[in-house]
């Protein structure tokens, strides 16, 4: 038997044993199996304000409108978060969502140089619209070389790197395995004893034959291969030469097949691409999403994992190594190899992760804290919302969002007397036009809010703050015969509604009895000018913490 089929059988065995068991109840009894005693000191589950806001920000990546929330909330249904969740999966919201998380992850937000970052997204998007297995994304993405157009936006992850060693084997090694190879280019890794040189070269080997070709007529730059260079390496620590072949870490390495008399289909020349019967650049894929590479799954299950409990098992998420073990081996692994039997089904994951109370508990921690080396997940970790995430739920709880889909509604109304706004498909129409309608405001405020940080998530800074107080963007949100959050507020006379209604629409819950006091006296102070009074308690709830956390 070999290796492969000895793991796939355990592998199966192990789900047979398992199989009336869902993952969320496996992640549930692992997690609270490491608590020991310190279980007692759970903090609750969310109630269904807090969860309605977790969730649609995880999964669509904004807070719900006020009569989403409402509607979820007054459900009488048992099974009414499960269905919820499947609701927000099948959104076209969710595909936007991960373009932006998946593109930041790929691309962390390099600058255009062959291929448009909005058709590098636009294909991602796609791809989580139809629920792609990542581990087809991820072929395609390392696979794809500039030459055909259907497949040409996913070459961006390799053209806009334009396959330099350095930049293109750091990112395959950070993206796809968890592991920041970059110190080991020169010599094994001085700090982390498990990345070696030959690691670095052996992806390398990948790329070394292949080159950027522009075409003479089009201008159009593609990869070509050629069918000679090797890989040779020497340690500036200790001289010693070294060689190696295509590999992924610690995997064997990939030998090319005899060579044929006519080994290419097309000859690289000036007029024409490389493209060998046998390239070495074409096997990266396969032996990245093969079942014997266990790096794939467990970084890309880390970083699923991370992205909705706050954390990864494995922080910082690109240094797996034994000195920086998971914080919990056994379940990141049996999480990892169910994600793999699954078919890499990214919304089934996210669901069996959602639905665990792990995720559904609240960030309050409990009064007595609890010391320990290792996360316990006694509560829920703070999480900052990204650029992405505060751009779309800043809009929507301004009203912009609502009344931007209220507009592209009437006017396919008006185009189609008979347009069923929940109609299959019509949605994800509708969804095009509103996010086309935002693009413009929705990239200001990202461009404020990353700054040149390629990471995702971001910390406040005077930037930030002064563009909430004095932007003119926000300026023109908050303004009076916009029709917007201010206009509906105005309209409420009684104060204990008008802050109701500002909570629920910002914060997704409702006011305090000593919130409501405080708005009440502030609207109605005797030098309050009730107008600018409103407007002020919008800036300062958008201001705050609490809407720039997922909590």
């Amino acid at each position: 038997m070999t290796k492969t089929a000895g793991l796939l059988s355990l592998l199966l065995c192990s789900v047979s044993i398992t199989h009336a068991q869902q993952l969320r109840v496996i992640i549930d009894s692992s997690l609270e199996k490491s608590q020991d005693e310190s279980g007692a000191q759970q903090s609750p589950l969310l109630d269904d304000y807090g969860f309605a806001r977790r969730v649609f920000l995880d999964v669509t990546g904004r807070i719900p409108s006020e009569s989403q929330l409402l509607e979820f909330v007054e459900d009488q249904e048992s099974q009414k978060r499960e269905k919820l969740i499947d609701r927000l999966l099948a959104s076209p919201e969710y595909a936007r969502h991960m373009q932006h998380t998946f593109d930041v992850m790929f691309m962390e937000r390099l600058p255009k140089k062959h291929i448009a970052p909005e058709d590098f997204q636009e294909f991602l998007r796609d791809s989580f619209a139809r629920n792609k297995p990542y581990s087809q994304l991820a072929y395609e993405i390392l696979s794809a070389d500039g030459a055909i157009p259907d497949l040409r936006p996913a070459s961006r992850f390799l053209l806009d790197r334009e396959i330099k060693r350095e930049e293109t084997v750091r990112a395959i090694g950070r993206v796809f395995l968890g592991r920041d190879l970059q110190c080991a280019q020169c010599h094994n890794h001085p700090n982390v004893d498990d990345y070696l040189q030959q690691h670095y070269y052996g992806v390398a080997a990948f790329l070394q034959r292949s080159y950027l070709f522009t075409d003479p007529s089009s201008k159009q730059v593609s990869i070509g291969d050629k069918i000679e260079g090797d890989v040779t390496y020497t340690s500036v620590f200790t001289g010693e030469d070294g060689e190696t072949q295509p590999r992924i870490l610690e995997l064997p390495e990939i030998q090319d097949p005899a060579q044929e008399s006519e080994p290419y289909e097309v000859k690289p020349d000036s007029k024409n691409r490389g493209v060998p019967k046998y390239a070495r650049r074409l096997q990266l894929a396969p032996a990245m999403t093969s079942i014997d590479n266990v790096a794939f799954r467990q970084n890309i299950t880390n970083r699923i994992w991370a992205m909705l409990m706050g954390q990864g098992f494995v922080e910082p998420l690109d240094m797996f190594h034994e000195g920086n073990a998971a914080t919990h081996p056994e379940l990141l692994a049996a999480i990892a190899d169910n994600f793999m039997l699954k078919k890499y089904d990214v919304k089934y994951l996210i669901k069996e992760i959602v639905m665990t109370r792990a995720y559904q508990r609240q960030s309050a921690m409990a009064e007595q804290q609890v010391t320990a080396d290792s996360p316990l997940y006694l509560n829920a970790t703070l999480k900052p919302l990204s650029p992405e995430q505060f751009a779309w739920s800043l809009l929507q709880a301004v009203g912009m969002v609502e009344k931007t889909r209220a507009s592209v509604v009437g006017q396919l109304r008006k185009e189609d007397s008979n347009f069923d706004e929940a109609a299959i498909g019509n949605a994800e129409a509708i969804e095009g036009k509103v996010n086309v309608a935002l693009k413009a405001q929705v990239q200001a405020i990202v461009q404020v809010f990353s700054g040149s940080n390629a990471a995702s998530r971001f910390d406040a800074s005077a930037n930030h703050a002064l563009y909430l107080l004095n932007g003119p963007e926000v300026a023109k949100w908050l303004a009076v015969g916009e029709g917007l959050l201010v206009d509906q507020l105005l309209a409420i006379e009684d104060n204990p509604s008008l802050a109701a209604k500002a909570f629920i629409t910002i914060y997704s819950r409702r006011p305090t009895a000593s919130e409501k006091r405080l708005v009440a006296e502030f609207v109605t102070s005797e030098n309050s000018d009730r107008e600018e009074a409103v407007r002020e308690l919008v800036r300062t709830l958008l201001c705050s913490a609490e809407f720039r956390f997922n909590k």
